[in-house]
């Protein structure tokens, strides 16, 4: 407020000096008609008259200038006065929305008073309920526990009842497979009393043997006798019939299903026969494709006079051998790649990547930061081969490499933007029409 106050009387002050302006301005307009009509009076003066003119209308021009420039401060601290007076309109509306909010929270302040003395009470209550509980839960324990004990050994005992009841069981199943093999026992000999003598168990307990009586010895030598003959016979098998033929039926099965496994063998061998032969076939006109086109972009990275090739170790057995990588740049003589530089070695694996490309070209193609290791003159051999196939296939490369950068038609760059978060930029350097493109992805 004691700042508007201030603006307010620099304002009256202005208005004050504005009127002093208008009344020397007005002083000086007359001096101007006065000094007109002198000139009309008198062509002598004529000379001074117009210099005093001059100097009353400099005078005039600079008074006008100070007044425009008043009026503009006056604008523009009536422009802060209201600013200031808004300001002050929001901030009065702020106060007093803080003081309700004060209010409130002072009410939620009280209430949380209570609700925590509430709280207290019952916290006081629940630690007697507590007390109570444990003392009440120290006995229920103790009974528990003594349940538990009378438990096991009720379990104890039905343990051992059940070890008596499974020898009950045992010895009882002994008995049935007794009782069945006796009577299976009888059975065959019912069975034989009708085959040989025609005679049934009922029948044979109402037969009168009194007459054996006397020659008991007698019988039992015969009975010794035909027993041994019966044996030597050996037991007659009144179903033997039967399980031939169903033996016969089950060894007809087998001899056709095995008849069946070998046709079926001998044909899968024949058809594994003609696919290794058709494998090994393309494989062969594959290698050599592969072997060709390895030689020319291994030259095309390294130099003509450099050596490299493509060696089956098992050449009679193509399909399961090894393939030897060869590898000699000029002025090196090296025996495995592993001794070749990592620039070296990532060349001749994008040799052999590209070779495996021309076999069958793809419309995409994606290298990862395999320029890495590579230094300036075999980056450009690189980029080189890579616009050199980019004619028939897109290439996408991540790189960090500059020179890499430079040679592609596109670049897209990734960020991290203000909600971090990624973005992607890209710049179009070049399009070629009907031909493939070459991006990167820096």
């Amino acid at each position: 407020e004691a700042k508007n106050d201030q603006r307010a009387q620099q304002v009256t002050e202005i208005v004050k000096t504005n009127s002093v302006i208008e009344r020397d301005l007005a002083k000086g307009q007359a001096a101007v008609e006065s000094l007109r009509e002198q000139l009309a009076g008198t062509d002598g003066n004529y000379r001074q008259l117009s210099e005093q003119l001059s100097e009353a209308s400099s005078a005039y021009n600079q008074q006008n200038i100070q007044f425009i420039q008043q009026q503009n401060k006056v604008q523009t601290l009536e422009q802060e006065v209201t600013f200031r007076r808004n300001r002050l309109k929001e901030l009065g509306e702020q106060d007093t929305s803080n003081k309700d909010q004060l209010e409130k929270l002072a009410k939620e302040a009280r209430q949380f008073d209570e609700q925590e003395k509430t709280l207290a009470k019952n916290l006081e209550v629940m630690y007697a309920n507590r007390t109570e509980y444990q003392a009440t839960l120290n006995a229920v324990e103790q009974d528990y526990f003594t349940a538990r004990t009378d438990i096991n050994k009720l379990e104890d005992e039905i343990r051992r009842e059940n070890r008596r009841r499974q020898d009950g069981q045992i010895l009882v199943n002994q008995l049935k497979e007794k009782f069945t093999d006796i009577k299976f026992k009888i059975n065959g000999l019912a069975e034989r009393l009708k085959i040989e003598f025609n005679l049934g168990l009922d029948e044979l307990g109402q037969l009168e043997i009194e007459e054996w009586v006397g020659a008991v010895g007698d019988l039992e030598m015969k009975v010794d006798r035909l027993r041994g003959r019966i044996g030597n016979y050996g037991e007659i098998n009144p179903m033997a019939v039967e399980a031939y033929d169903e033996m016969k039926e089950r060894h007809d099965t087998i001899s056709q299903q095995r008849d069946d496994i070998v046709e079926a063998k001998t044909t899968l061998v024949k058809t594994i026969k003609e696919i290794e032969e058709t494998a090994t076939v393309q494989f062969l006109e594959a290698f050599e494709r592969v072997r060709t086109y390895f030689i020319d972009v291994f030259r095309s990275l390294f130099t003509e006079d450099d050596n490299c090739d493509l060696i089956l170790l098992d050449p009679e057995n193509p399909l399961e051998s090894k393939i030897e990588i060869v590898a000699k740049p000029k002025g090196k003589r090296p025996t495995t790649i592993s001794q070749l530089s990592g620039g070296e070695k990532t060349l001749t694996a994008t040799a052999l990547l590209f070779a495996l490309y021309l076999l069958k070209p793809a419309p995409f193609c994606i290298f990862d930061e395999v320029d890495a290791p590579l230094d300036d003159a075999n980056i450009a051999k690189f980029n080189k081969i890579v616009k050199k196939f980019s004619k028939d296939s897109q290439f996408i490369i991540v790189t960090h490499n500059k020179l890499t950068m430079e040679a592609v038609d596109t670049i897209y760059g990734v960020y991290t933007n203000e909600q971090q978060g990624s973005g992607v930029l890209p710049v179009q350097f070049k399009e070629l029409e009907g031909s493939g493109t070459f991006s990167a992805v820096a």
